[in-house]
């Protein structure tokens, strides 16, 4: 972890490395008390404007902690006579991490930031600063962890039934996800502020209050990463529009776990697209699915496929599959995920299906 002070010499050089920019450390707080209601105090002189920067040191701010931060120093700063005539103060919290919401709250405050990661937002009247850097290593863990392995499939239970109150007995049977897991991934989403709660004890009860933040998280999320590898094949003798019909036919004759996703599944819950040439499908390996592949005469192809899989690990990446038209096909929201991390105008189609049935 960064000290306070580390964290002070690190937005000082960020400070003074801004064009006509001079800044200077003029009080800092000893851990011996507090009677000033800021950590530290920064004199700002950049493009002709003189700002006093008051700080407030934190390790980790999240939405839930702005509102009190946020609280704390505007009570302050109504409060204690100004220093120096006409003197413009604004408040910077600096600290180790912020998380992408708080810091949205805090810009919607007005109310400056820094981080560790060498992100910096200072609006003050006549010298706007608004620098924008990846997130340190604490807050891209953070997220990391939470969007992945049995996690998501907790995450996913929450995004299917959105805005209902549910207990973690409750959840860990939806998300086959252990009441362990299931209780890590409320006090996450909780510290993201995306959570309301109500009871106590084994009667409490959360509400996502917040899906589509959520939602817009893990598709961020996912976007760092790789997307899924795909194997391809050519089914022969069939028409596209034709081939998730014979899928389900020949996968259920085999006993093959399977759900239709991207274009061929969104184009069933949203129709956008005029046409689909290929169909995409996740897939639990083994050997019924090699079974199936040689019912359906399959080929592996590297080009002209007509049928794409992605290998799931478990029976989790299969959860909340919906039986339409005959044709298990994933979940609008896992569908979603898909389709944004997809290529050509999956993109597109990811956000007619968000608007048209998804809905947040």
């Amino acid at each position: 972890m960064h000290s306070e002070r580390d964290l002070l010499e690190s937005v000082l050089e960020t400070l003074r490395g801004l064009p006509q920019a001079h800044a200077e450390l003029r009080l800092w707080e000893q851990p011996t008390g507090r009677d000033r209601g800021y950590d530290a105090r920064i004199d700002l002189h950049i493009g002709g404007e003189s700002v006093s920067l008051l700080i407030e040191a934190k390790r980790a701010v999240y939405p839930r902690d702005v509102r009190e931060i946020i609280w704390q120093i505007r009570r302050y700063m109504d409060h204690a006579p100004s220093e120096r005539a006409n003197e413009q103060r604004l408040a910077l919290i600096v600290a180790e991490s912020i998380s992408p919401g708080a810091k949205e709250l805090l810009r919607e405050e007005q109310v400056g930031y820094f981080d560790s990661g060498g992100s910096l937002f200072v609006p003050a009247r006549g010298a706007y600063v608004y620098i924008e850097k990846p997130p340190p290593k604490p807050v891209a863990n953070v997220l990391r962890s939470l969007f992945s392995g049995r996690r998501t499939q907790v995450l996913h239970a929450l995004l299917v039934r959105p805005r209902t109150w549910v207990s973690v007995k409750e959840l860990a049977e939806q998300s086959q996800a252990s009441p362990a897991t299931v209780s890590q991934v409320m006090t996450e989403l909780e510290r993201f502020d995306w959570l309301e709660i109500q009871g106590q004890g084994p009667s409490k009860e959360r509400l996502l209050r917040e899906p589509g933040a959520l939602l817009d998280a893990w598709s961020k999320q996912l976007g760092l990463g790789r997307p899924p590898a795909l194997r391809r094949y050519y089914v022969p003798a069939i028409k596209p529009t034709d081939l998730p019909e014979r899928l389900d036919r020949v996968f259920e004759q085999h006993q093959a776990a399977y759900a239709i996703t991207h274009e061929a599944a969104a184009q069933r819950y949203a129709p956008f697209l005029s046409s689909v040439s290929q169909v995409r499908c996740r897939l639990m390996p083994g050997r019924s699915a090699e079974e199936a592949f040689g019912a359906l005469d399959a080929r592996v192809v590297t080009e002209g496929a007509n049928l794409a899989v992605i290998e799931v690990k478990s029976s989790g990446e299969l959860l909340f599959r919906q039986k339409v038209d005959g044709v298990w096909l994933a979940s609008p929201v896992q569908i979603y995920l898909d389709l944004v991390r997809s290529e050509g105008r999956a993109k597109e189609m990811a956000e007619h299906l968000r608007h048209e049935r998804i809905g947040f």
